[in-house]
């Protein structure tokens, strides 16, 4: 072995030194963890995640109201084929304003209070849906909507991360992703059993619950220790880290962990600093994997569901295909929860694209070879108009694209989907985590833009078995790109992750 090999990395003994991978600071973490009392940070997090909730109620949304509404008998709301995908796509437009806004709101408010902001666009938006009386109302509403969504996605996860320790990370790093689908669940089991009873604005109404409970909930939530440190707040993030570990615990070490990270990181980032390895190559790979995330189709999937479904022809009805796949969805994030402390992170993400690349590709297949009659491709037939048709199931293969579909579902869910926004708040350098957080925001959501306005103009032009085929393709490249760039860094604290990208010493994440 070198020399060079044999010297440590940090010459001088310090309280981050001691965090790295020794037998005596493994030893002393392990009691900490033990320790630790759960229960406020698990309210914490849960108050948070209301906010990724309401995101899941809005972004399916369309799903069973574009039917209803291209049935419209006001012609002033009436859908059609050129109307439609952008009532789908907006959403993600906003989501990707909310990300553009929020480089500035997480370091300038702070997480928990960007987290809040996110209540007035969304109240709005919520209630122009709920009164819509022309088309420009609707689009409006999705767009705010849409913005609040963004700016949760960006805020919510680093949130989530800089209160939690490494015990518990991967598991409360899963729960925005959880209650995305839960709130989607909820929409799917509303628009079905309520629709017979009320009025299809009655669902935008249900979406103001979770955002006002969001609202009243943290205002009894603490910020981010991190935050209030790199603000100089010293005494208010020792409170806030002695509300969420308990005082009767050893806090008082991780603080000075914690607090000997901000004071190396105290200048915000600069132009310049970007060329430095340990900024631009944690930020490049967020940023990829968001890209990446969006590229497999879930977006597409998820808003055009129930017309999928109709023009593939499943034996059940669309949207209790749609419900059974928000099931499959729900209990894939919570396996993917409880398993990524122990799996670890990289092994999930190999299992999600693999499933989901045979997925689409079985889904691709079977659109191109099945007979029109069985996946319902009939002539002149749009993917939306086909929504209002019914359904006419031939026989059980028609089970296959709603197969291929919940295991889709299922392998997003328990990889690419939670593990993508856990990983961004992991490894993204904490003086440019704020800024980095809504880029990676920005990149996934013009991302799901782009797709969600040209998918039902590439179905109608060139079929609904190319999109899949595309969708495959992307899942194998989300393979390559798990195995070549992305970090182990389960169990590690994010203090040594960033060592990690400091130095490229890969004894940190071991």
């Amino acid at each position: 072995m070198e020399r060079s090999d044999r010297e440590p990395l940090v010459r001088k003994t310090s309280s981050s030194y001691h965090t790295f991978p020794e037998s005596t600071a493994r030893r002393l973490d392990r009691e900490y963890l033990r320790s630790l009392h759960n229960k406020r940070l698990y309210l914490a997090v849960f108050a948070a995640v209301l906010g990724n909730f309401s995101f899941g109620f809005a972004l399916v949304y369309p799903s069973p109201v574009i039917p209803a509404l291209e049935a419209h008998p006001n012609p002033a709301l009436r859908l059609d084929q050129h109307t439609a995908p952008w009532f789908g796509s907006v959403f993600t437009l906003g989501a990707a304003a909310g990300g553009l806004s929020t480089m500035l709101l997480n370091d300038c408010l702070g997480r928990k209070l960007s987290i809040m902001f996110s209540a007035l666009p969304s109240a709005l938006g919520y209630a122009l849906l709920a009164g819509a009386q022309g088309l420009w109302m609707l689009l409006l509403g999705r767009l705010l909507t849409g913005y609040a969504g963004g700016v949760t996605s960006a805020s919510i996860p680093v949130y989530i991360s800089e209160i939690s320790h490494p015990g518990v990370r991967g598991m409360l790093g899963a729960c925005p992703q959880i209650m995305a689908v839960l709130g989607s669940l909820v929409l799917y089991a509303l628009g079905k059993y309520l629709w017979l009873v009320l009025d299809w604005r009655w669902l935008a109404v249900a979406g103001e619950v979770p955002v006002l409970a969001m609202v009243l909930l943290l205002c009894f939530m603490p910020n981010s220790p991190r935050f209030l440190l790199s603000q100089g707040k010293e005494d208010e993030a020792l409170g806030s880290l002695c509300w969420l570990r308990g005082e009767d615990t050893d806090y008082a070490r991780e603080y000075e962990q914690i607090k000997d990270s901000v004071r190396k990181q105290s200048r915000r980032v600069s132009c310049a600093e970007l060329k430095d390895p340990f900024l631009y190559k944690p930020i490049l790979i967020a940023a990829g994997m968001r890209f990446l995330q969006q590229l497999s189709g879930v977006t597409c999937i998820l808003v055009y569901l129930q017309p999928i479904f109709k023009k593939t022809s499943v034996i059940l009805k669309p949207e209790y295909d749609a419900a059974l796949v928000g099931l499959v969805r729900l209990s894939s994030v919570a396996i993917a929860a409880v398993s990524m402390d122990k799996a670890g992170r990289k092994i999930l993400l190999f299992v999600s694209a693999g499933v989901m690349l045979v997925s689409n590709l079985t889904m691709g297949l079977y659109i191109h070879f099945m007979p029109a009659s069985h996946n319902g491709t009939v002539a002149n037939t749009t993917l939306v108009s086909s929504a209002n048709l019914p359904a006419e199931p031939t026989n059980y293969i028609t089970l296959i694209p709603l197969l291929a579909t919940m295991f889709f579902i299922m392998g997003y869910a328990m990889g690419w989907g939670p593990i993508t926004w856990l990983l961004m708040s992991e490894i993204l350098p904490l003086k440019a985590r704020g800024v980095a957080s809504g880029l990676c925001v920005v990149v996934s959501w013009l991302t799901a833009f782009t797709l969600t306005q040209f998918f039902l103009p590439a179905v109608n032009a060139f079929g609904l078995e190319v999109p899949f085929l595309f969708f495959a393709v992307i899942s194998a490249g989300n393979i390559l790109f798990t195995g070549c760039c992305v970090p182990e860094t389960k169990g590690r604290s994010l203090e040594q992750i960033e060592a990690f990208f400091r130095t490229g010493r890969r004894s940190f994440l071991r």
